[in-house]
């Protein structure tokens, strides 16, 4: 199937993705923060299933770590795949908010963006081919109190994608988004599970898995005119 680089895919959502690509076929390339420990738990994991996995420390925050972690290997073997699943959460309410929590988030998630698509773009626009899923959010799409500076970055990458997307599709780059709503992670181990589940249509919170398998098929071969799409995985929380 080809390569597929999954930024931030060490745990939760990004981890089930590259697990389920692997599974589809594709050798994985991973970049982690931190924690290299899951990092290695998840390229064992890859490699069980009989694929190869690289992994790759970086910051995606930092422009020019980013581009030195991935400009030159991705020149040299191109993804064919690019899942964008970086991010943080700092939440407050505005009134409260402070600036190193704006820009911690800000720079992260949306700034990551930039960062890691620049490094990796020009080779998959040389070979004409590629997919790039944007891992954003149903707080992108529609807010939530306590998360401005979320839900402003997840709002920025659907805008981004979809910009990017008329740019890139006439060399054959197909670009989307996935927005999950409330999934199983670390992230939300800590909310309030008996209030929020009664706001979601299916009652219950959504799996990593359920997240990774709409990543999966929009990098399938079955999936060639999905393009500039924001597809939800919410349990119905937003219709």
């Amino acid at each position: 199937m080809g390569l597929a680089l999954v930024v931030g895919g060490s745990r939760g959502i990004g981890r089930a993705i590259a697990v389920d690509l692997a599974r589809a076929g594709y050798d994985i390339w991973l970049t982690y923060h931190r924690n290299c420990e899951a990092a290695e738990a998840a390229q064992a994991e890859v490699e069980r299933l009989g694929r190869k996995c690289k992994i790759t420390a970086v910051d995606a925050a930092h422009h020019e770590e980013t581009k030195a972690a991935l400009a030159d290997a991705a020149d040299k073997n191109p993804p064919d795949v690019v899942v964008f699943n970086a991010g943080i959460t700092r939440d407050n309410l505005m009134v409260w908010m402070t600036r190193e929590e704006w820009d911690a988030v800000l720079t992260t998630n949306l700034d990551g963006f930039f960062n890691v698509i620049t490094a990796v773009l020009f080779p998959m626009l040389r070979e004409k081919r590629g997919r790039i899923i944007v891992i954003s959010s149903t707080s992108g799409q529609a807010g939530q109190p306590g998360q401005v500076n979320y839900s402003a970055s997840k709002a920025g990458l659907i805008g981004a994608a979809k910009a990017l997307a008329r740019e890139v599709g006439p060399r054959n780059i197909l670009v989307n988004v996935v927005a999950p709503g409330v999934i199983e992670t670390d992230m939300t181990s800590e909310l309030p599970r008996d209030q929020i589940v009664g706001m979601i249509p299916l009652r219950r919170f959504g799996r990593v898995e359920e997240v990774a398998a709409v990543v999966r098929f929009l990098c399938s071969d079955e999936c060639t005119y999905i393009h500039g799409q924001v597809i939800g995985v919410n349990g119905g929380l937003l219709t």
